[in-house]
């Protein structure tokens, strides 16, 4: 008798109640991961098959399927992805003696790389807010902080006063899984803080004892679309024309560090990513830097 659907609805659900409990997956993972099982066990339900025994041929067939809709190949890669992780979590939980996608297989994707300024670059962006306002004094100091760091946008913006110590140059952030790390920052964004703390922020809040590092309006948190939108209008101002993301300061961090000489896995730590795999995509954007600059500037480039 084949596994009915609200089976394969609550194991999906006991899966991804593990990866939120032991791993702290973000919600953004979660619905990812919910939305590709759900697929999967809709696929199987169609060909009379279960969610805990599929068909040695029925994935790669629709792999393939997809393909031809105009799924791209990465698209395809992260599927396999989460559904060998609920494989293995299966095998874990004893409800499997054998991965069933173990012999799977799709060509290696090449990572993307991640738009990234060069380090002139970012000088010219950091230094485009006009310091004599208040405003311009905080966006100077939330790049500061941002390249300074290597922090995520919504990690900037997250910060309350409490989390930084100027004395010992650090910031203390809350990072994916709510989970803390100790961040140097240097001492152009220590200096620069220690201004504008001293100085603009007082002067953009009405109750300066609440507890926001960079406040928006009413005192809250400036949001992560309205620092976006202002990065955007400094990039105009520094003549920037590449198209910037929210990350590209944090991709900049890393890039910059690794051609400094730095270790992947110092990187790593400041970056707050679990997963070395996830910092190696940086390696990459090192070399092709390296390779772009023999091009340029070597004569038998």
């Amino acid at each position: 008798m084949g596994e009915r659907h609200d089976d394969a609805s609550g194991r999906v659900e006991a899966f991804l109640d593990a990866l939120w409990l032991e791993q702290g997956a973000s919600e953004h993972t979660l619905v990812a991961y919910r939305r590709d099982l759900t697929a999967w066990a809709a696929r199987l339900a169609e060909r009379g098959e279960t969610l805990l025994a599929p068909a040695p041929s029925t994935l790669p067939a629709w792999l393939d399927e997809r393909r031809a809709a105009g799924y791209r190949l990465r698209s395809n890669a992260r599927l396999l992805s989460s559904l060998r992780r609920f494989y293995r979590w299966a095998l874990e939980q004893g409800l499997l003696e054998r991965d069933p996608l173990a012999e799977v297989r799709l060509p290696r994707v090449r990572p993307s790389l991640p738009e990234t300024l060069e380090e002139a670059e970012v000088e010219r962006l950091i230094a485009a807010p006009d310091v004599t306002t208040d405003l311009g004094l905080r966006d100077r100091t939330m790049l500061e902080v941002l390249y300074g760091a290597g922090l995520r946008v919504s990690e900037l913006v997250g910060l309350g006063v409490e989390a930084v110590n100027l004395r010992q140059g650090v910031v203390r952030v809350r990072g994916k899984g709510d989970k803390d790390r100790l961040v140097p920052l240097g001492e152009e964004a220590v200096d620069w803080l220690a201004r504008y703390l001293r100085t603009a922020r007082g002067a953009l809040m009405r109750d300066a004892s609440r507890p926001a590092l960079f406040p928006g309006r009413d005192d809250r948190p400036l949001t992560r679309q309205a620092f976006w939108y202002r990065i955007k209008a400094h990039a105009r101002v520094a003549g920037i024309e590449r198209s910037l993301s929210p990350h590209t300061l944090r991709h900049a961090f890393a890039t910059h560090l690794l051609n400094h000489g730095a270790n992947l896995r110092v990187v790593q730590m400041l970056l707050g990513h679990s997963d070395l795999s996830t910092t190696q995509i940086y390696t990459h954007v090192a070399q092709a830097r390296l390779e772009r600059l023999h091009a340029d500037h070597h004569p038998r480039g």
